[in-house]
C-alpha cells in the first residue's frame, strides 16, 4: 500500500456554499469581467456584479414559480453564457441542478429525471423540448418545463420581480457544506448512470484549495478561458465555479465547428480539453501541411519540438543545432499553431484520458503547458492535477490539497478528502461497494514514482486476460493508434481469446484531408474507405507503432476496420467521448467472434 496525502492549505467552513463564491467575487471585484458573450461578432463583458444582479432576478422567477430549498430541478442545454447563470440562479434559488448532457437520449433524460425525483426541468432548443416530450407522460413528478428558446430566462425574470430580496438571501444561505449541491449523473461507460450526490463542501473547499495550487495558471494577468466541453460534465463545471471563485474571465462556445474562431477573437489565457481534442488540433495542423505540401517541414517541426521539450524536462544541454532549428521552426510553424488558438495560450488542463507524451512535447514546445489531471465525478473532477510549477508529461501529477490518493497491493487507485462525494443517491448498495472507510475505490490501476506524481495505466473491469493468461490493459494499446490522424476510436478485444485483435473505425473529420494528400478519392464513404488497400496499410502502420511498445502476446495480432462510427448518438461514446467498452463489446459481439474465426500464426495481419 502506498499513500500519499496532501493538507488542505486552505481552512474548512462547513457553514459555506456554492454561492458564497459569487458573494466573496462581487464584494472583492465588482467591475472585473468575470464573463464575456458573444455579440456582433465579438464579445461583450459582463462584470461580477452585472452578473450577480442577473443571477438573483432568475433565482426570484424560480422562487416565484414555486421551486422550493432542496428540489430537483432537470437541466438540458448546450454550453452557454446561460448555462451558468442558470446555475448559480438556482443555488440562489436553494434548488439543486441535475445536469443532463444535451445529446442525451429520451431514454437517458427518462432515467435522470425519474431517478432524481426532479419535480421541473429546464430546456434550451426545440430539439431538446421534442426529446423530453417523448418521455414527458412517464414523468408524473415533472410540473414545469421551461424552454429557454421561448423566452424562459426573461419570462422568470418577469415573474419574479415581486419577490424580496430578503427571500432570496434566505434561500441562498440555507444549505450549508454537506448538503446536496447538484446532482451529477455517471456516463454510464460500465452500466447504468449512477446519481453522484456532491456537496457544497466539494465545489467550496476543492475551489479554494484548487485556486492555490493552480495560482500560475488562474493568476495571469488579463486571466481567461473559453469553455467548450459540456459544462453538464463535472470537469466543465468545476472550472466554471472555480473561475468565479479565483476571478478568471470565462466565454463559451457551444459549436465545437467553431472553436478556432472564437479561440482566436476570445484569446485565452488557459484551455480545459480532453486529449481528443489536443490529437485533433495536431492532426489537422499536419494533413493541412500535407495538403500544401510542407508536410516534410511540419514533420520535421514536430520531431524538433517533441525532443526539445524532452530535454529541456530532463534538464540536458540542448546542442546548439537543435536550438537552430527550433528557432527557424518557432517562426514556421509553431508561432502559426499559437496564434490559431489564439495567440494567449499558457496553459491547458486536461482530463478523461491519458494524453500520451508525443503531444505533451509538442504542445509544450509551443510555449503551452498541459496540466494532466485525473479525476472521476465522484471525486468533482481532480483528484491530482500537474502545476505549473512542476509537471511531468505522461503523468497526472500530485494530489491536489486536501485530497489524499493511495494504491492498494493490486494496484487500485483510491481517493479520500475534500472532493469525494458523499454517495450515490439512492443506492446504498452501490455506495457501500465503493468505499473502504473513507477511501473511494475509482476502479482505476495506477502507480505513483518518488515524489507522489500518479500515473494511470488502465481501469480494473477493463483489463483483458488473454487465453494464454497475458494481462493486457487495453489503454496501452488504443492510444498509440488512436493518434493516427485516420483513426476515430479504438477498442482492444481478446478476453479468453488467444491474441489480442481491435475494431477500428475512422475519422470522418480527417479521413477526407487524408484521402486528397494521398492522391485518393476523397468522397469516398467510411464503408468504402474501410475496405481501401491504402487506408488498412495506413491503420496496419498505426498497429505497428503501437505493438513496438508492447510485447508480443500484448500485440494487436488482428484488426478489423468498421464501416461506421462510434458516437454518443449511437451509443457507443460518453459525452467526454470515451468509449463505452461494455456496449461495443456486446453490440459488435458477431463481428468480434469472426476476428477469430481463422487462427493467425504470425503478428500484425489483418482481415
Amino acid at each position: 500500500m502506498i499513500e500519499f496525502d496532501v493538507p488542505a492549505v486552505v481552512p474548512a467552513d462547513p457553514t459555506a456554499n456554492v454561492s458564497d463564491l459569487l458573494v466573496e467575487r462581487v464584494k472583492a471585484t465588482p467591475n472585473l469581467a468575470l464573463f464575456a458573450v458573444p455579440e456582433n461578432g465579438g464579445w461583450r463583458d459582463v462584470t461580477a456584479a452585472e452578473f450577480q444582479r442577473q443571477v438573483i432576478a432568475v433565482a426570484k422567477g424560480f422562487i416565484a414559480s414555486g421551486i422550493a430549498p432542496g428540489d430537483k430541478v432537470g437541466f438540458l442545454a448546450r454550453t452557454t453564457y446561460d448555462w451558468t447563470l442558470i446555475d448559480f440562479a438556482l443555488f440562489y434559488a436553494g434548488a439543486v441542478m441535475v445536469p443532463i448532457y444535451e445529446t442525451s437520449a429520451p431514454a437517458q433524460i427518462h432515467w435522470n429525471l425519474e431517478d432524481s425525483g426532479a419535480i421541473a426541468i429546464i430546456v434550451e432548443s426545440p430539439e431538446h423540448a421534442a426529446r423530453l416530450d417523448e418521455v414527458r407522460g412517464d414523468l408524473p413528478l415533472i410540473r414545469e418545463v421551461w424552454q429557454m428558446h421561448l423566452g424562459a430566462v426573461a419570462k422568470l425574470i418577469d415573474a419574479g420581480k415581486d419577490v424580496a430580496d430578503d427571500e432570496v438571501e434566505r434561500r441562498r444561505t440555507i444549505a450549508n457544506g454537506d448538503d446536496i449541491a447538484t446532482l451529477i449523473y455517471t456516463s454510464g461507460s460500465m452500466g447504468r448512470p449512477k446519481g453522484c450526490v456532491l456537496t457544497h463542501s466539494n465545489f467550496v473547499e476543492l475551489s479554494r484549495n484548487s485556486a492555490v495550487a493552480l495560482n500560475d495558471v488562474l493568476s495571469v494577468p488579463n486571466s481567461s478561458t473559453l469553455l467548450f466541453i459540456t459544462t453538464a460534465h463535472v470537469f466543465a463545471r468545476f472550472i466554471s465555479i472555480l473561475d468565479i471563485h479565483a476571478g478568471v474571465k470565462t466565454g463559451h462556445e457551444p459549436d465545437t465547428s467553431n472553436l478556432l474562431p472564437a479561440l482566436s477573437s476570445f484569446q485565452p489565457t488557459f484551455l480545459l480539453a480532453v486529449p481528443r481534442v489536443f490529437e485533433k488540433v495536431y492532426n489537422a495542423s499536419e494533413q493541412r501541411a500535407e495538403g500544401e505540401g510542407k508536410g516534410k517541414i511540419f514533420r520535421a517541426a514536430a520531431a524538433t519540438a517533441i525532443e526539445h521539450s524532452r530535454l529541456s524536462e530532463a534538464g540536458e544541454k540542448i546542442p546548439f543545432g537543435m536550438k537552430v532549428k527550433f528557432a527557424i521552426f518557432d517562426k514556421l510553424v509553431y508561432a502559426k499553431l499559437r496564434a490559431a488558438m489564439g495567440g494567449r495560450v499558457q496553459y491547458a488542463v486536461s482530463g478523461s484520458a491519458p494524453l500520451g507524451a508525443r503531444l505533451g512535447h509538442f504542445f509544450h514546445s509551443l510555449g503551452i503547458v498541459i496540466l494532466e489531471g485525473y479525476g472521476l465525478t465522484e471525486t468533482t473532477a481532480p483528484a491530482t492535477v500537474n502545476l505549473a510549477t512542476k509537471s511531468k508529461i505522461g503523468s497526472v501529477g500530485p494530489a491536489l490539497p486536501g485530497v489524499g490518493v493511495r494504491i492498494d497491493d493490486e494496484g487500485e487507485i483510491s481517493v479520500r478528502g475534500i472532493n469525494v462525494f458523499k454517495e450515490y443517491w439512492r443506492n446504498p448498495e452501490a455506495t457501500a461497494a465503493s468505499f473502504d472507510g473513507d477511501w473511494f475505490k475509482t476502479g482505476d490501476l495506477g502507480a505513483f514514482d518518488s515524489e507522489g506524481f500518479l500515473t494511470v495505466t488502465g481501469r480494473i473491469k477493463e483489463i483483458i486476460v488473454t487465453a494464454g493468461g497475458k494481462n493486457v490493459a487495453p489503454a496501452a494499446l488504443e492510444d498509440p493508434v488512436r493518434a493516427n490522424p485516420i483513426v476515430g476510436q479504438v477498442v482492444a478485444v481478446g478476453d479468453q481469446k488467444p491474441f489480442i485483435g481491435a475494431l477500428i473505425t475512422l475519422d470522418p473529420e480527417m479521413l477526407p484531408a487524408w484521402l486528397a494528400n494521398n492522391k485518393l478519392d476523397a468522397t469516398m464513404s467510411l464503408a468504402e474507405a474501410a475496405k481501401n488497400s491504402a487506408v488498412r496499410a495506413e491503420v496496419q502502420r498505426a498497429i505497428d507503432i503501437a505493438n513496438s511498445q508492447v510485447s508480443r502476446a500484448e500485440s494487436i495480432r488482428k484488426f478489423t476496420i468498421l464501416p461506421t462510427e462510434f458516437t454518443e448518438a449511437s451509443g457507443h461514446l460518453t459525452p467526454k467521448l470515451s468509449i463505452k467498452r461494455g456496449v461495443i463489446l456486446k453490440d459488435y459481439a458477431d463481428v468480434i467472434e469472426e476476428l477469430y474465426s481463422v487462427p493467425v500464426a504470425t503478428a500484425n495481419i489483418s482481415i
